[in-house]
């Protein structure tokens, strides 16, 4: 067996991982760094091996030679694929050229690179392609009725699927998704996809971020034989492919600034051409796009273009933060619960009282990702069916603890304890009501200076039934 075990084994590696390439000492040098980053890596030395591996064994990412002894690396992906359709296809080349990188991305491959570069950094290329595959991944199982992947309950998750539903009838406008990462704008081109089009029509993805703007420009317009050195053939484009369905450009706001001007064009016109090519086509899909930055704050500094900018807002989503979402926080805990529970065989229980109030206590910077990774861990580590809140992550439980003469929270809003008359409740009850009225009514204002997230004040507000302007306002 050609195999390069992890240096640790516990609980099982995070993945597994296949490297191809003949040349022995090169594949094993790769399986030992892999190994050392706790990847169980396997090794094959020719086509013929590693389509059997790939019959037998269970693999997340493949680092696969361009050149093999019996084989074209290239040719046999979709091979590799039909045996491991979930895996992420790394090809190694000799050579950066454009055609054979849009040639091993057109037959399935995730990502390609350099064998000159170091060892550390070809282990470093397939994390970052599994983190990125993490990241596509991250909602599509959620489900709910027919809300598909965008489980919640709150007014902000309602407004994004009335939104999605009411341009999903004009397939021609563009679509700017703009959320944090890990908020779901992913599965939410997912769902306006589903609405908008027939059953099977194309998504196509272009990641804006993780490819040289040569490559995304080719991959994008498609190109003409002897467009540019090596073009043998003439190859069609995402916009040509994704004819009937949707493209996604994924991370616009780091799309290259020469690349910025072609794509304003194609948003004006409807129409692009090949590279290498004076002819005119017509672009037959939605473009959505999708941005975790500030696009309007680029636009000062000079990295992202006004045209184009106010080309994509004809109509934005704003995602909100799942720290926003309070009352979704148990509905996706409770859905992750019985799904990983399921994927791993466990018979779990409810969340207890005591898990379900540290899952509500905290604000997740890294928004339903986070919430899903913390809660698979927590399945995987629980030595029964009970969730307990220190199978949490550390930082999801741990709070700064007051000493007994704190009075006044970090940002300053001091009140008067009466011993023997005041309760924590009645202490806890002034301090917001000071911090309100400082604050003139604004709640998030009024978070910062108690040092809480506006989330923790809105469920004390009601907890005490306090009542804002804003509020009284929003009722009449």
């Amino acid at each position: 067996m050609n195999q390069v075990q992890p240096q640790s084994r516990e609980q099982g590696a995070a993945f597994r991982a296949l490297v191809v390439d003949d040349e022995q000492l090169f594949a094993r040098a790769v399986a030992r760094e892999l190994g050392r980053r706790e990847v169980a890596a396997d090794v094959a030395y020719t086509a013929a091996e590693a389509l059997e591996r790939a019959a037998t064994g269970e693999y997340q990412v493949i680092l696969l030679d361009h050149k093999l002894p019996d084989d074209d690396g290239i040719r046999i992906i979709p091979k590799l694929l039909a045996r491991q359709p979930d895996c992420a296809v790394v090809v190694m080349t000799a050579y950066q050229t454009i055609p054979s990188a849009v040639q091993a991305m057109r037959q399935g491959a995730e990502d390609y690179i350099v064998k000159e570069a170091t060892t550390a950094r070809i282990v470093e290329r397939v994390l970052e392609v599994r983190r990125r595959e993490a990241v596509r991944r991250d909602l599509t199982d959620l489900q709910e009725h027919k809300r598909d992947g965008l489980l919640g309950r709150s007014p902000g998750v309602v407004n994004v699927v009335r939104m999605l539903e009411q341009v999903a009838a004009s397939a021609d406008t563009t679509v700017l998704l703009v959320g944090e990462s890990g908020a779901g704008k992913e599965v939410a081109v997912q769902h306006l996809h589903r609405l908008s089009t027939r059953p099977g029509s194309p998504l196509v993805t272009v990641d804006c971020v993780a490819l040289p703007a040569n490559l995304v420009e080719s991959l994008l317009f498609g190109h003409e034989k002897g467009s540019f050195t090596g073009a043998e053939r003439s190859t069609e484009g995402h916009l040509e492919a994704a004819a009937g369905g949707t493209v996604f450009l994924d991370e616009i706001g780091d799309m290259d600034p020469a690349l910025q001007g072609k794509l304003l064009r194609v948003l004006e016109n409807r129409t692009f051409q090949r590279l290498g090519s004076s002819k005119l086509c017509q672009v037959r899909a939605r473009i959505v796009a999708a941005t975790n930055r500030d696009l309007l704050q680029q636009v000062r500094q000079g990295t992202f273009r006004f045209d184009l900018y106010e080309r994509l807002s004809v109509f934005p989503v704003h995602l909100p933060p799942l720290r926003e979402r309070g009352e979704d926080v148990l509905l996706l805990a409770e859905h992750f619960l019985g799904f990983y529970a399921q994927q791993l065989g466990k018979t779990v229980e409810p969340l207890p009282v005591e898990t379900k109030q540290a899952l509500l206590s905290y604000d997740y910077p890294g928004n339903v990702r986070e919430l899903k990774n913390a809660i698979e861990r927590a399945v995987i580590i629980a030595e029964t069916g009970r969730i307990e809140v220190r199978h949490l992550p550390e930082r999801m439980v741990r709070r700064p603890v007051a000493g007994p003469e704190r009075r006044t929270p970090p940002n300053g809003v001091p009140v008067d304890f009466v011993p023997g008359v005041d309760t924590l409740e009645s202490l806890e009850r002034r301090m917001i009501q000071e911090a309100l009225g400082r604050a003139r009514g604004v709640k998030t204002e009024a978070a910062r200076l108690l040092g809480i997230s506006r989330f923790q004040l809105l469920r004390r507000l009601e907890k005490f039934g306090i009542r804002t302007d804003e509020d009284r306002g929003s009722e009449g």
